[in-house]
Parts: structure tokens; C-alpha cells; sequence
């Protein structure tokens, strides 16, 4: 098959990898039928130092089951699935209180000898607790929208959940890439009565205007000076979490979805007299597909607006560049 792999920072390629197979009978192997980059993959791509051996890359994918291990329940041959950006089973302990990207049997595409999804096809460990089915085919429109259930619907979801975002609060979402822009959704959904989104390209906080955005000013302007209720950081440096705290209003909640790219950040006492909680961290992706999957069939929420760019498999070295010079927001993978 064709998948891609990264070899260093801006070194992307294509090329032919050994065909998935069965090789635990917790195992599946599905056909990609869409794929694309995640924000996070930029990362590496930005820093990775350079090596003689590819990692293979991307993690959010949907597709059709082309086989499966003895142990496999729930899906067989011919499904359409999703899978979240972590695999799992589904049963331990910290997935059954909805923690499932801390599952004690689960892990990472792309590591410990498990394919990437930004290729032709994937061997999934822990099939029967990872992958769901969907009730769609591969023609269906939908698809795209169905794809951001595998990480950054899920991931948007997760900072307004850990950010507490009830009806009338006034939520604050910082960065304007494809998580903010999901978590403008999953505020919106979930009833805040103001959403501000702060970013730095027009089209971006145009798209998220319509999906709730009250405008982009001063956040204490727009809140009566008094600060957003919650803030939901989906940049990961520390400038973002600087603004966070600056826009918070005591007594409120900051939720961290960025991949943080410090160490240390403004957690003293001046936090502490603010009574500020801080929250946040790796959507467990699998624990909000069931929630979220009807608004998605029923069209409530079409989280498929956020690609602005599909590519075929080849072209996915471009793809990457359009993302990181910020040319396209989310890069869809046709392979």
C-alpha cells in the first residue's frame, strides 16, 4: 500500500509500505476512505529532527472494514466505521469513566509498529472497543463531517465539557485553526449565549461567526469588563495561555486543548486569589463519538465546513505545506 511518513521537519513522502494484516485477533484492518492532517501533526513537522527511518503518520481516519480478528464483535466486513485518534478497548477501567485515551491496552497510530491513518489502509488494535459503525455509505456526503469525529469535533467538544460551558455563559475560544473553530461548535451546542472567537485571518473568524461568534474585540469590552465565564485555549504556546488568563473572569475555567509547547506558565498566586481553574487536556475522542454522531447524521452540526482543501494521497506533502503556511485550515486525504 501507499502511506505516508515523515522524515524530518518539512520532509514529508509517500511512499509504498507493507500491506496491513491481522496480526492480533483484537485486530482489524480498514480501507481508508478519507483521511486528513490534524493541526497537532504540524508540530513535527515544524521541529522533527531529521532521520534514515519515516514515522508514519496521521491518526484520523474513516473507513470499510476489510477484515477482522477471532475476537472482533461489533463490526465485520464491509462496515463503514470511524476511528477516534486513539485506539482502545473499551472496557478498562479509565475508559469506562470516559477516559479513553488512558486506556490500559490502548495507544497511538503511527507508534509501536501500528500504521498511520494517512494512507491506504490501517491495522487497528482493539477493534471491537475502538471502531464504530456508520450508518452511511461511501458516497454519502456526510462523510467529511462524519470524519471529525475521529479527533477535532471531539476535541472541541472536550475543551467546552472541561471548561464547564452552560447555557448563557459567555465563552471565549482562542485560535482560529480547526479545534477553535470546533469548539465555537461545541459551545454553541452545548447553549453559551456569547462566543468570541480570537484569531488572525478573517475567513477563519468569518466561518466562525456563523457558527455562534459574537466579534472579535477586546474580550472584556465585549463581557462588560467583566472577563468570558470560560475559555477554551486551542493554540498551545504560552502567549495563548497568557491571553487566556487575561480574558478569564475570576472564578472561571480555562480549558487547555492546545499541545502545549512550554513547560512553565502563569500558575502562581495570582491564579490562586482569582479562584481560576485550569483544565483541559487530550480529548478522549472515543467517549463523545455516541453523543455526537446524531447531530452530525441529522445535519445540526456539519463539522465538514472546516475543509477548505481535499488531496489525493500523493499530494499530501503539499498538504502539509498549505497548513503550515496557513494557505488551507484542514487538509482532506482522498487516497
Amino acid at each position: 500500500m501507499r502511506a505516508t511518513f515523515m522524515y524530518g521537519a518539512g520532509d514529508v513522502r509517500v511512499e509504498n509500505a507493507p500491506d496491513p494484516v491481522i496480526q492480533q485477533p483484537t485486530d482489524a484492518v480498514v480501507r481508508v476512505v478519507l483521511s486528513c492532517v490534524c493541526g497537532s501533526d504540524l508540530w513535527p513537522y515544524k521541529s522533527m529532527p531529521a532521520g534514515e527511518q519515516g514515522r508514519p503518520m496521521g491518526h484520523e481516519f474513516l473507513g470499510v472494514v476489510e477484515e477482522t480478528g477471532a475476537d472482533v464483535t461489533g463490526v465485520k466486513r464491509g462496515d463503514m466505521v470511524v476511528a477516534p485518534f486513539t485506539y482502545c478497548d473499551n472496557t478498562c477501567d479509565y475508559c469506562r469513566k470516559g477516559l479513553h485515551s488512558s486506556c490500559r491496552n490502548g495507544g497511538r497510530y503511527g507508534w509501536d509498529g501500528v500504521d498511520g491513518g494517512q494512507g491506504e489502509a490501517v491495522r487497528v488494535p482493539q477493534a471491537t472497543g475502538t471502531l464504530v459503525k456508520l450508518p452511511v455509505g461511501e458516497d454519502s456526503e456526510l462523510l467529511p463531517s462524519l470524519l471529525s469525529l475521529s479527533d477535532v469535533l471531539g476535541t472541541g467538544h472536550h475543551g467546552a465539557v472541561t471548561a464547564g460551558v452552560t447555557r448563557g455563559d459567555s465563552v471565549l475560544v482562542i485560535g482560529d485553526g480547526a479545534v477553535g473553530l470546533s469548539a465555537v461548535l461545541a459551545a454553541k451546542r452545548l447553549g453559551a449565549a456569547q462566543i468570541v472567537l480570537m484569531g488572525r485571518h478573517t475567513a477563519r473568524t468569518d466561518l466562525g461567526r456563523d457558527c455562534g461568534e459574537e466579534g472579535i474585540a477586546r474580550v472584556r469590552d465585549l463581557t462588560d469588563s467583566r472577563g468570558a465565564d470560560r475559555v477554551i485555549e486551542a493554540v498551545g504556546t504560552e502567549q495563548a495561555l497568557q491571553a487566556a488568563f487575561g480574558s478569564v473572569t475570576d472564578g472561571g475555567a480555562i480549558s487547555r486543548l492546545g499541545v502545549p509547547q512550554y513547560e512553565l506558565g502563569p500558575i502562581g498566586p495570582a491564579m490562586i486569589m482569582r479562584n481560576i481553574t485550569l483544565t483541559g487536556g487530550v480529548s478522549p475522542a472515543r467517549a463523545y463519538i455516541e453523543e455526537l454522531l446524531p447531530d452530525v447524521l441529522d445535519g445540526t452540526l456539519a463539522p465538514g465546513r472546516l475543509f477548505d482543501r481535499a488531496v489525493g494521497l500523493d499530494e499530501v506533502p503539499d498538504g502539509y505545506r498549505a497548513m503550515a503556511d496557513r494557505e488551507a485550515l484542514k487538509v482532506l486525504i482522498r487516497p
